[in-house]
């Protein structure tokens, strides 16, 4: 059996970077190997760990690495692709839905009269290409209020399709079960190619929804929620490159208003600058 070096795994690491593995994906499997590493040298099996000393590729700056599809691209999309996977797109460009999410949903999870829908679960695939339903991620369980063009995209979308299996899972997958990662992978790039677009990609989608909540003036807290994160900080660590343009706006008129009226001890509060 060879002997695992250092250099070994920065070479691995390299590679992994140069694929375009996100830098998150790729300190977990980095992680889970030098756990291995640890047990071994632990039990004596080997006499060092490779992986002392390996640093890993630093994480690209959000405004760089993400890419947020135009209106213009979003309506092409929705336009070419196939009556079945439009209603997926919809709930993932103007509901923020990640993948496992918007595969994972059911009928009654749509409130057609109150506009919403409950995120409660998400599909994901293991081995053999079989599905696992599962709890979505940590703090993802939430209640999205739905534009009336989409209620009426999925209305639509029961009305001439019906639903699938004993659970009404809106998309159909193999048999009675949801869609997994291959099949909605093979409708995107399918919906890709005839919309004529490249480098977009399905959770881009979920960017675009975020972008325009903030384009519509909606606060940290309320597109933490809409997306489903579990801290506030994760929202902002994501999209904190979207808001400056609305941040400088409020800024200068808070300025302009202390100048002109003379700051009292009631008016840091009255601007929202959190005093008092």
């Amino acid at each position: 059996m060879k002997q695992v070096r250092r250099s070994d795994v920065e070479t691995w690491i390299k590679q992994m970077n140069a694929a375009g593995l996100a830098p998150g994906t790729i300190k977990t499997r980095y992680v889970n190997v030098r756990s291995v590493f640890r047990a071994a040298v632990k039990d004596r099996v080997i006499g060092s760990d490779p992986t002392d000393g390996v640093r890993l590729p630093r994480g690209r700056r959000a405004d760089v690495a993400m890419s947020i599809p135009s209106p213009e691209e979003v309506g092409q999309l929705m336009a070419v692709a196939d009556e079945r996977f439009q209603p997926f797109i919809a709930l993932c460009a103007f509901a923020g839905l990640r993948l496992g999410e918007a595969a994972g949903v059911q009928f009654g999870d749509v409130d057609f009269l109150r506009r919403s829908l409950k995120v409660s679960r998400q599909v994901q695939r293991v081995n053999g290409g079989a599905i696992d339903v599962r709890a979505p991620k940590y703090g993802s369980e939430r209640v999205i209020y739905l534009a009336d063009s989409l209620i009426s995209v999925l209305a639509e979308h029961v009305t001439a399709h019906g639903t699938t299996g004993k659970n009404r899972w809106l998309f159909a997958g193999e048999g009675d079960d949801p869609p997994h990662q291959n099949t909605v992978g093979y409708w995107w790039r399918k919906t890709l190619r005839d919309a004529g677009l490249t480098s977009i990609k399905l959770h881009d989608l979920r960017h675009f929804y975020a972008s325009g909540l903030i384009a519509a003036g909606c606060d940290v807290v309320t597109v933490q929620r809409s997306l489903g994160h579990a801290k506030a900080t994760t929202t902002l660590n994501t999209y904190a490159h979207l808001w400056p343009t609305a941040e400088a706006h409020e800024a200068r008129s808070g300025v302009d208003h202390v100048r002109v009226a003379r700051p009292t001890r009631r008016t840091p509060s009255r601007l929202g600058c959190g005093y008092g």
